[in-house]
């Protein structure tokens, strides 16, 4: 009988003991699967680029500069802006930019100009705005303007305003289907208006013709993550009541912006009233119902305060140029009051035939002086407000401001890096003035649009420097001859 037991004591034993080994097993197991799942929350997020460290301005609502700052970007939008540790603690990236010591600002937004006319930089100076225009330029334009001619002035401005720090630009011009085309493989954000006239222009020899190109051009681009099609009306001056009512019409039918000149000089405004008797520029196109929440009105110099009512009233964005209207003699807009109503106005260059650059870094410097020595009062325009004309508050003048013109989560990567230790920028003691009194154009480092890097350490990666620049020389010689004939 106690021989029957031994055994079964001793299997009965063994089956206790494999029994605790397969729950320590066990137990191991769920340990090592709560820790396996402790671990994927602390798995990092990719995103396809970071840039860390440096002084981050965001141009946000509450304005937060960000010192030792990172910004992530994950399919052209920005996904988290904060301080490096935080938002490195829990991004992985495959790229990364390192901006330690450097400035990271918005995307500068050139919200007028005519960028083909590159190639007519310094042709006609010094000269009013009438004999500049009905002299030289329109002569110029239609001896030598073609498509092959828009292509070539597209990419030297394409290249000038990436090397400034420019993101997006308002453009005005002829063939702009080229525009668009060159713009988008450069990897340019822009607002770009076909522009029709009364009188037959390059590209289309009617008005009518010129309205069935811009609805083609607009319908052809409408979506495109960087190009927005617009219809161009050149002025109340060159393009009759009835045909300002129709492209405010297209504009209306196919949601397309409606970007025009007004306001410009005395000589429109003695045009105006002469052909309207006792309205002025703002107040004609008001009365025909012109003016919408999608128009872009560039210059605006002749306003006085029941024309800035109107067109806020409308929701107009505006383009403030000032180193052109200076140029032309054209006068002074009333940017400080515009301001103080809280209006949507930007900065611009206008075309570089009059101007004769595409630098924002100068607008902004400009716009902050001129209004300054105007008014006699040196508090109008402060530096952090002439930064914002050229960031946020350019964006609501070209009706964007839920896309662009600040560094914020969910809005695109549009973000320029700029150098801050450079001899006319040391020492700085506050960073939107450095930003506007003393930082140049080729302090400009790294250009970021879309999420997509055109330019890394002033090295342009989009575009051939040498082969535009040897494009442009070739027209000089072309358009040299066209006018000696």
């Amino acid at each position: 009988m106690n021989r029957l037991k031994l055994p079964f004591i001793f299997f009965l034993l063994f089956s206790i003991t494999v029994g605790n080994f397969g729950q320590t097993k066990l137990a191991a197991s769920v340990r090592q699967a709560g820790t396996s799942t402790s671990r994927k929350v602390l798995v990092k997020q990719p995103v396809d680029l970071l840039i860390v460290g440096g002084t981050v301005v965001t141009m946000d609502k509450d304005r937060r500069v960000i010192e030792d700052g990172a910004v992530a970007i994950k399919g052209g939008e920005i996904v988290a802006v904060g301080k490096r540790a935080d938002v490195m603690r829990n991004k992985t990236a495959r790229r990364t930019v390192n901006a330690v010591g450097k400035v990271v600002i918005p995307g500068l937004i050139n919200t007028h100009t005519h960028v083909p006319m590159t190639l007519f930089r310094g042709i006609a100076d010094d000269l009013d705005l009438q004999e500049w225009l009905t002299k030289y330029i329109f002569p110029a334009e239609a001896k030598n303007v073609d498509e092959a001619f828009v292509r070539a002035g597209t990419r030297l401005g394409l290249a000038e305003m990436i090397r400034g720090g420019t993101t997006t630009y308002c453009d005005m011009y002829y063939f702009e289907d080229a525009v668009a085309d060159e713009s988008k493989k450069a990897g340019v954000r822009g607002v770009l208006g076909e522009t029709v006239l009364d009188f037959p222009a390059p590209d289309n020899k009617t008005f009518d013709a010129g309205m069935a190109y811009a609805e083609r051009f607009i319908k052809k681009w409408q979506g495109d993550p960087l190009i927005v099609p617009a219809i161009a009306p050149h002025a109340p001056y060159t393009v009759s009541a009835e045909h300002l009512i129709a492209t405010r019409k297209l504009s209306d039918r196919l949601n397309a912006p409606l970007v025009t000149h007004l306001a410009e000089a005395n000589t429109e405004t003695e045009y105006i009233e002469q052909k309207h008797p006792g309205k002025r520029p703002i107040e004609f196109v008001d009365s025909i119902g012109f003016l919408t929440n999608k128009t872009i009105a560039a210059h605006v110099i002749q306003a006085n305060q029941a024309e800035l009512d109107i067109l806020k009233r409308r929701g107009v964005g505006i383009a403030h140029n000032p180193q052109s209207n200076m140029k032309l003699a054209a006068g002074v807009a009333p940017v400080p009051q515009m301001l103080k109503m809280d209006m949507p106005v930007g900065l611009g260059t206008d075309g570089a035939a009059s101007n004769n650059d595409l630098n924002m870094w100068e607008e902004m410097d400009t716009a902050a002086k001129l209004h300054k020595v105007f008014t006699g009062d040196p508090k109008v325009v402060p530096a952090e407000a002439a930064f914002e004309m050229a960031t946020s508050r350019g964006a609501r003048a070209l009706h964007m401001e839920n896309l662009i013109g600040s560094i914020e989560t969910g809005k695109r990567a549009d973000i320029v890096i700029v150098d801050f230790d450079d001899l006319n920028q040391t020492p700085s003691y506050n960073v939107y003035s450095t930003l506007v009194y003393a930082t140049k154009a080729n302090d400009v480092r790294t250009v970021i649009i879309n999420g997509r890097l055109v330019m890394l350490d002033r090295r342009l990666l989009t575009l051939n420097e040498s082969v535009i620049k040897k494009d442009a020389n070739a027209y000089r010689r072309k358009i040299i001859n066209s006018l000696s004939h």
